[in-house]
């Protein structure tokens, strides 16, 4: 039996164009899909969460106890991961993992929901503590609740393809949150935020679970984004079309 992954000799000596694309690897003549538009849109969210967990820190009087709320913890992950997605959109390399990426949409949403719902309370540290109005937060909490969510948002409707998601990613995104709740439950003093009733915890852990369900429902159903289709066949030993 041949090896499929050896050149036959008639293959190996060919000098003609079409001999020499047979013998060069489909990988090593893929033109690299580039998208600066993406990379730039994932930078303003690196810039949009950044500015407003310093803008946070500056306005209260302990910002080292920020690093415990779930919020800024959800701002810093989108930080990190939207930079490097924009990294790899602008080299053509492989995107990040729908299971990290798509993770981001629930964990930044639910202290938006939470901020918007309940705006004078502190529910168990899952938003910034109360702190004095003033511009700096005021232009906080637009940076934290409101831009970075939305920015994470279109970036998954507009700029990746539908149904990457996986049923696991059900069980797997509320894993941290519920761990969170019950940090929150039985260490309180950690956060700094004040011991959560019975009622307030059963009404959150549904609604940790409820938004990786409903992000998952939606991508299965949303459709593709118009993107540009490559003219040059990826297998083809064709000349260029």
């Amino acid at each position: 039996m041949s090896d499929p992954t050896r050149t036959s000799q008639s293959t190996r000596h060919a000098t003609d164009p079409a001999g020499a694309a047979a013998r060069t690897p489909a990988a090593a003549v893929a033109p690299t899909s580039r998208h600066p538009l993406a990379a730039a849109f994932r930078l303003l969210i690196t810039a949009a969460a950044l500015t407003g967990v310093v803008l946070a820190a500056l306005g209260t009087a302990a910002p080292a106890q920020l690093l415990t709320r779930f919020t800024v913890q959800a701002n810093l992950a989108a930080a990190v991961i939207a930079a490097c997605s924009a990294h790899r959109a602008w080299t053509g390399r492989r995107p990040v993992s729908p299971r990290i990426t798509g993770a981001l949409v629930p964990f930044l949403f639910l202290p938006a929901l939470l901020h918007y719902v309940f705006p004078a309370a502190d529910p168990i540290a899952f938003t910034l503590p109360a702190a004095t109005p003033g511009a700096v937060r005021a232009v906080s909490d637009q940076l934290l609740y409101t831009v970075t969510p939305l920015a994470a948002l279109a970036d998954w409707l507009l700029l990746t393809a539908p149904r990457g998601f996986r049923p696991s990613c059900a069980w797997q995104w509320p894993a941290y949150p519920l761990l969170y709740l019950a940090c929150t439950l039985a260490f309180p003093a950690a956060t700094g935020a004040p011991s959560p009733t019975a009622a307030t915890a059963a009404t959150l852990a549904p609604a940790l679970c409820a938004l990786p369900l409903i992000t998952i429902g939606i991508d299965q159903v949303r459709p593709a984004p118009r993107l540009h289709k490559n003219r040059i066949s990826p297998t083809g030993i064709s000349p260029l079309k």
